[in-house]
């Protein structure tokens, strides 16, 4: 059994509200075959596809009804050349508040249907588990949680200079 740390998570990965473009992430063990199941969706007709690492590919998604959700770009990082140095799948869809839970609730049935424990990540955990994979020190980590509260152009200048000045090395 996977301890919490290493369980698959998933979520929003953009801000609440309206936008263009949104973000669902999932970080974790062992996600290719997830990745593989979004790509080749059950009864296409098409030969079965493979993730290109850091390629961005259009899919199709569907809910359980086969009810369409979004066109989405679909992109596969494979650990440990992602944010989190665990494997990481980014939806990158309409960001709209319905689309990107149905996003998210698609994403954590197939995983599901998969044997894939994934659950909902904590607020901060890619960052957590970034830091913790050794793909930030603790001076970048807290550098993204104050550029992501910065209010003023002084606030996320500083912010950006801590985050690349490899300050904690």
């Amino acid at each position: 059994m996977l301890s919490d740390r290493q369980a698959p998570i998933a979520a929003v990965a953009t801000a609440s509200g309206k936008g263009a473009i949104g973000v669902v992430r999932a970080s974790g063990s062992g996600l290719l075959p997830l990745a593989k199941a979004l790509l080749n969706p059950v009864g296409t007709p098409h030969a079965p596809r493979e993730p290109q690492p850091r390629q961005a590919t259009l899919v199709q998604l569907h809910d359980e009804q086969h009810q369409p959700i979004d066109q989405v770009l679909l992109l596969w990082f494979p650990a440990p050349h992602s944010y989190t140095g665990e494997d990481v799948i980014e939806l990158q869809g309409h960001g709209g508040p319905w689309v990107l839970q149905r996003l998210l609730h698609a994403l954590m049935v197939r995983a599901q249907a998969l044997g894939l424990p994934m659950r909902l990540a904590r607020p901060g955990e890619f960052t957590e588990r970034a830091y913790l994979n050794h793909k930030l020190d603790l001076t970048q980590a807290e550098a993204i949680a104050d550029l992501i509260d910065a209010s003023t152009e002084q606030a996320a200048r500083s912010a950006a200079r801590a985050l690349t000045s490899g300050l904690g090395h």
